[in-house]
């Protein structure tokens, strides 16, 4: 079956590995898109994701995977033959040559029944259980496939509000207008929070921005960002950092309220960050979501679902491109284009 492998770092390829086969618990899921995740996938093929050495490569790539159920193992009780399933991964390569960089850009994938392995009393390292087990879920059909594809992405966002501490009322500005960037402004808006502002250099992302809840949006040299406090009379409760960088972590300081937060969603590459502490209010959280919290993230998925049933949601403000899985490299270029937000892969 048909693979993505980053070989090395810089160096992508398609591969032909062995179909994997279901054990007990497991499903085969086969392929219909992935998404191309802007953080994940992009350090992975650099060669920068935090833990993942040159002795985790080559490595199996892509985790935004969306596909049907073709079979089932023994054990299985939460789906069966014809689902859709959301999140199917390779964490074991049937290849030996490779190891996992999650590989879900596979033509085929291995979900696991978590609620089935934890009833039976086996959800443990002992007997293979992996956390990620726990987002493996089933979507229905009468949602846009490429919207399920995106609760990958939306589900983490829509986690990460309880992970913040992030409530209704709060003001916050969001640097970065990438797809999460713009999730957060979404669902700030459905969830009812205060003011939302957004930075980012792209024009269109600031446009897209304000039609999806925002109340301003600024490039990042704009001189009303170190004026929000005045001109609103009013610090910002938060600071959401979507893009992963030391710079704005520390820019975003001096523009909350005592008590406030700087929210770290952004996967920073590098293994120290440098806080210009003095800069913020002498009160301050710093919270760093390195990590789904696999829980809140499994949960995300039903209130989601019924906004993309009643129209809040759409995967057509997220989706600005897409290509077959086998022009895979056409698709990452694609998605560093300045005006990108998400990248479909289609099998």
């Amino acid at each position: 079956m048909l693979s993505v492998a980053v070989c090395q770092p810089g160096r992508l390829e398609i591969v032909d590995i062995p179909k994997p086969s279901c054990g007990p618990y497991e499903a085969v899921i086969r392929s219909q898109i992935a998404f191309i995740c802007n953080a994940t996938d992009r350090k992975l093929l650099g060669g920068v994701f935090p833990g993942m050495g040159p002795d985790k490569y080559p490595l199996l790539l892509g985790h935004e995977n969306v596909g049907m159920v073709e079979a089932v193992g023994a054990r299985v009780r939460s789906f069966r033959p014809g689902d859709r399933m959301v999140g199917g991964l390779l964490l074991q390569p049937t290849d030996a040559r490779f190891q996992a960089g999650w590989g879900g850009n596979s033509e085929y994938v291995v979900a696991v029944d978590h609620a089935a392995m934890a009833a039976d009393g086996v959800a443990d390292a002992p007997h293979g259980w992996n956390e990620s087990f726990k987002i493996m879920r089933a979507a229905p059909l009468d949602i846009p496939l490429e919207a399920a594809g995106l609760l990958c992405t939306w589900r983490e966002v829509y986690a990460g509000f309880s992970d913040f501490h992030l409530k209704p009322g709060d003001d916050l500005l969001i640097f970065g207008g990438g797809p999460v960037g713009l999730s957060f402004c979404r669902f700030a808006r459905l969830l009812g929070l205060g003011w939302i502002g957004l930075v980012d250099p792209v024009p269109a992302k600031r446009e897209k921005a304000l039609a999806l809840g925002a109340d301003a949006a600024f490039p990042p040299d704009s001189p009303s960002i170190s004026r929000l406090a005045a001109d609103r009379g009013r610090a910002l409760d938060a600071v959401i950092d979507a893009v992963g960088s030391e710079k704005v972590v520390n820019a975003g300081l001096p523009l909350i309220l005592m008590a406030g937060s700087i929210c770290v969603y952004g996967v920073h590459s590098g293994p120290r960050v440098t806080l210009e502490k003095d800069s913020g209010p002498y009160n301050f959280n710093l919270y760093w979501h390195q990590w789904p919290t696999r829980d809140a993230e499994a949960s995300a998925q039903e209130p989601l679902i019924e906004w993309i049933r009643s129209g809040k949601l759409s995967h057509r403000d997220f989706l600005t491109g897409e290509f077959p899985v086998r022009e895979v490299a056409r698709a990452l270029a694609a998605s560093q284009e300045p005006g990108a937000i998400k990248t479909l892969l289609r099998f």
